[in-house]
């Protein structure tokens, strides 16, 4: 995203002798090679002592049915009311810092608070990324490749294609999805893909890398071609559905609802197990969460909707990642989005929601630090959010990958 404003609350540093300049910088290079979602969104400043809510409009179109009948001479019709849409995001704040040390910064080899700017730009970054490709996930408008029906169906064998770019194009084409066209380029659509996505779409003859535009035009950051007026714009970070649950059963059950876990649950394994009505493979054979108290922390043990009789060691999986293999394992999924202007609207990063660094030197926590050992380095952004604003102008294409 360009022009991201960077504040900056200390001056120098007591060893390194850089200007705090310096590590803005830093910090915004860092981040900008992750703004590949939040860059496309239709953008809102957040004003000033007015909540922490951020309000996106969009005016409701009018029935043509409701003029389709014609005017009757010297009769005047019946007015029509304006009406809007709106769409409310609660923003948050994001931030992480780290602590140096007098010694370290005195003795190592490296500069040490630049490089922690760098880090830390990269992860806020990388947070603001995900908080934004997450939002735009959300969509319902969810297109499976190779004619599946579902996330479970999606074997090896549908990957990414020219046909499924065209399907989703004319998705958005038959819901009046605005185009984008900006900088004088022809009018166009986005798609966001991971490498992984274009790997596959590259082989096709009528790919157009950007090195072959005959054209002098503004590219995008990021963009590495187009197809059938959608530029395509990678990012490393596109969403990839991978298998949360890989477990076993502890203790064989008999008619029983509940059943104890082998191996201590990881953290995404206990936010599935925790979503009453997800699903479950449980030794080959289907089952469902419970709609409350689905998973026990204490205990690691999990609860179904209805009595069943386990095995003990019989394999524990979920089902929110491809096709499974026989002793069920489920493939990856790759979230490729192709969507038009105003899908999605953010907060404007470049205003209010900005990334900020903030230094603390040696010597500034007074008497908390009596021996001025300690500085920190840390990045915020002060408020974003990302939202769904036209859920139909967005497509998200579930697929598998080479």
């Amino acid at each position: 995203m360009a022009n991201t404003v960077i504040n900056t609350v200390a001056g120098m540093t007591a060893n390194t002798g850089y200007p705090s300049t310096f590590y803005d910088r830093q910090l915004l290079e860092s981040a900008k090679t992750r703004f590949v979602h939040a860059e496309f969104g239709q953008k809102r400043p957040i004003p000033r002592n007015s909540g922490n809510h951020v309000n996106f409009r969009r005016w409701n179109l009018f029935d043509p049915n409701t003029a389709i009948e014609g005017l009757v001479e010297g009769e005047t019709p019946t007015g029509q009311s304006l009406s809007q849409t709106d769409v409310e995001a609660t923003v948050k704040q994001y931030g992480a810092y780290v602590e140096v040390s007098d010694l370290l910064d005195l003795t190592g080899y490296d500069s040490v608070i630049n490089d922690s700017a760098e880090l830390l730009g990269e992860q806020i970054g990388t947070v603001v990324e995900w908080v934004t490709r997450d939002a735009m996930c959300a969509t319902a408008n969810v297109q499976y490749a190779g004619g599946a029906q579902s996330r479970v169906e999606l074997d090896g064998t549908k990957k990414l294609t020219v046909e499924e770019i065209r399907k989703a194009v004319r998705t958005l084409k038959k819901n009046k999805a605005r185009q984008f066209a900006d900088d004088g380029r022809q009018p166009h659509f986005i798609c966001i893909c991971s490498p992984d996505a274009t790997y596959d779409l590259q082989n096709d003859e009528n790919w157009k890398n950007v090195s072959t535009y005959q054209n002098a035009e503004a590219i995008y950051s990021g963009e590495i071609g187009r197809l059938y007026g959608v530029v395509f714009v990678e990012s490393t970070e596109a969403k990839i559905y991978e298998q949360s649950v890989r477990n076993q059963v502890k203790t064989a059950t008999t008619n029983s609802a509940t059943f104890a876990l082998k191996n201590v649950p990881t953290a995404a394994e206990k936010e599935y197990l925790s979503k009453g009505g997800n699903k479950l493979v449980i030794g080959g054979t289907e089952y469902t969460l419970a709609a409350t108290g689905s998973f026990t922390e204490a205990t690691n043990t999990v609860k179904l909707s209805a009595a069943a009789t386990l095995a003990a060691n019989a394999s524990v999986r979920s089902m929110d990642a491809g096709a499974m293999d026989s002793e069920g394992n489920a493939l990856p999924v790759h979230a490729t989005l192709v969507f038009g202007r105003d899908a999605y609207g953010v907060v404007d990063v470049d205003g209010k929601g900005a990334v900020q660094l903030i230094v603390k030197p040696h010597g500034s926590s007074g008497t908390a630090d009596p021996l001025d050992q300690r500085a920190t380095v840390g990045a915020k952004v002060t408020a974003y959010a990302a939202v769904l604003l036209n859920d139909l102008w967005l497509v998200k294409i579930e697929h598998t990958v080479s």
